[in-house]
């Protein structure tokens, strides 16, 4: 669908998507997360999305790699991180819309970029290789 984009791009998309991924954990694990205004069980909500995010940060430079050396493998894997990204975002957005952290005073500043940001990096995946 947007065969005018490089494989090499989404590559490198993937590669500082899962970068991005991992600096995001580290970081917030390392936060005790104690703002009042964080809905009740807010942190054992986000700590569940440590593994998949992790399983999905690593097929992400699996399918980079395999991109990078031209081996087909690589798009069908893009396509299955296209999908998990973009199932995860929505998991994300739904509890946020439920839990009013779309707020400027809860941090919708934040969120609402990052968002849109895991969004369009998911549809390109998917977009790309359909």
């Amino acid at each position: 669908m947007l065969d005018f984009i490089n494989p090499k791009i989404v590559a490198g998309v993937q590669i500082f998507a899962a970068l991005g991924i991992a600096r995001f954990w580290m970081t917030w694990l390392r936060t005790e997360h104690k703002e009042p205004w964080l809905p009740t069980g807010y942190v054992g909500h986000e700590r569940c999305f440590v593994y998949p995010d992790s399983v999905l940060a690593t097929l992400m430079v699996i399918s980079a790699i395999l991109l990078f050396i031209g081996n087909p493998l690589g798009e069908r894997l893009t396509l299955v991180c296209g999908g998990m990204m973009l199932f995860l975002t929505v998991i994300d957005t739904a509890y946020f819309l439920q839990n009013g952290m779309f707020a400027k005073e809860k941090g919708g500043a934040e969120n609402v970029p990052l968002i849109l940001l895991l969004i369009i990096v998911s549809l390109l995946m998917i977009l790309r290789f359909l």
